[in-house]
């Protein structure tokens, strides 16, 4: 009897399911290319919310269709929203990996009158170029402004080399660290751009120049990914660690995909992010717990799938909130004024003033811990951290 029960049960979701009303969600990140790693973090972390937290989009059934938009050019990116606008007819849009790319998409997201969630592009302003755009992943002022301030206070260094990968995230990063260093009596010494976000340069002749400059602290923003383990490798290899260089920045450069290969070299490094996979959280605790479930034992989430996993949770509370009906943009943009969530990197909201979100950054150092792997050690936290560049109204973050 209880097998045909269960059974009935069964059978009564599954057709509950086929009549319920499907909303269509297009998701736009590198699944090839030199970013695909990335794509697949974005793509698991939005299928750990379904599977996670599928109640949450009930009774709404959902259908994600992805788009390869390739690299970091912005016009591939631009055709795959195109086509999921008009061939697809998508009721939102979500993803961009990069930055160039949301920014090439912003125009057609507007035009098309559908909300665009980002979940992981970084450059501030990137907000303001559309009026539809609402960012769950981070600004780089986020991490950035705060680690210049740390810098200065905690970790008390006076001299400090930017070493940067040379489009608008590090451009970011650099502006951030440098305003919030300098303001706290600090002094950067030298500027370096380090290459684009598209192949992984040879780091040598850049952190040359930093190390024979002879700073407190080098800090550094490339792309996470390989970028970010060529950094720490050329680092180690340098030997700045012994010319008593610190080598600090935002969690892009001790990524959790990319922490344990990168050896002993990252023992030491200090970072400032809003996600790691060592916080010590309920939700994060059943994400990390899952993840290794259903993708390996040493696999893991990282700051990128946790900007999907939250974009998830955004979307499913505009589409309860209107009812199925995210093409009521305005109903949908308001539904977020109140909206707060327990997120696997601690209490998030969205700031309704600048569709950006608020969340808590964590200054942390690599570890190695009794298992023999690399962890990152909380050293200090910040609270409700809102966009800095847009808070003080610094150049394109000012309202127009």
């Amino acid at each position: 009897m209880k097998r045909v029960l269960a059974a009935s049960a069964a059978l009564a979701m599954s057709a509950a399911l086929a009549n319920a009303q499907e909303v269509k969600i297009g998701l736009v990140a590198p699944f090839t290319g030199i970013g695909a790693e990335l794509g697949q973090q974005i793509d698991r972390g939005v299928q750990q919310y379904l599977k996670l937290r599928a109640s949450e989009f009930a009774p709404y059934k959902i259908n994600i269709i992805k788009r390869d938009d390739k690299n970091p050019s912005g016009a591939d990116s631009k055709i795959a929203v195109q086509e999921l606008l008009t061939q697809e007819n998508v009721d939102a849009l979500a993803g961009w990996i990069y930055s160039p790319n949301a920014i090439a998409s912003a125009p057609v997201v507007t035009a098309g009158k559908k909300i665009g969630v980002i979940m992981n592009a970084g450059t501030a302003h990137i907000t303001t170029m559309s009026p539809l755009f609402v960012r769950t992943s981070f600004s780089m002022w986020h991490a950035g402004y705060a680690l210049g301030e740390a810098a200065a206070k905690q970790l008390k260094a006076k001299t400090a080399v930017i070493g940067y990968s040379d489009f608008p995230p590090g451009k970011d990063s650099l502006a951030a660290f440098k305003r919030a260093f300098e303001a706290n009596g600090g002094k950067v010494i030298d500027e370096i751009p380090m290459g684009g976000p598209a192949q992984v340069p040879d780091f040598t002749p850049f952190f040359q120049r930093a190390k024979d400059k002879k700073p407190d602290v080098f800090f550094v923003f490339v792309p996470a990914g390989d970028h970010a383990l060529a950094v720490t490798k050329t680092y180690g290899a340098l030997g700045m660690k012994q010319a008593g260089i610190k080598l600090i920045g935002p969690g892009d450069i001790t990524q959790d995909i990319k922490l344990q290969a990168m050896g002993d070299a990252a023992i030491g490094l200090i970072t400032m992010h809003h996600y790691n996979a060592d916080l010590d959280n309920a939700a994060n605790k059943a994400l990390v717990a899952s993840w290794k479930k259903d993708y390996g034992a040493d696999a893991t989430p990282d700051f990128v799938a946790v900007g999907a996993y939250d974009g998830m949770a955004v979307l499913a509370h505009m589409i309860k909130a209107t009812k199925g009906k995210l093409g009521d943009t305005d109903a949908a943009l308001a539904s977020l004024k109140d909206w707060k969530y327990n997120s696997p990197r601690g209490p998030i909201s969205i700031d309704p003033a600048t569709r950006d979100i608020v969340m808590n950054e964590y200054l942390v150092e690599v570890v190695k811990g009794s298992d023999g792997k690399l962890h990152q050690k909380q050293l200090g936290k910040i609270d409700s951290v809102k966009d800095p560049c847009k808070e003080q109204k610094i150049g394109p973050c000012a309202p127009k």
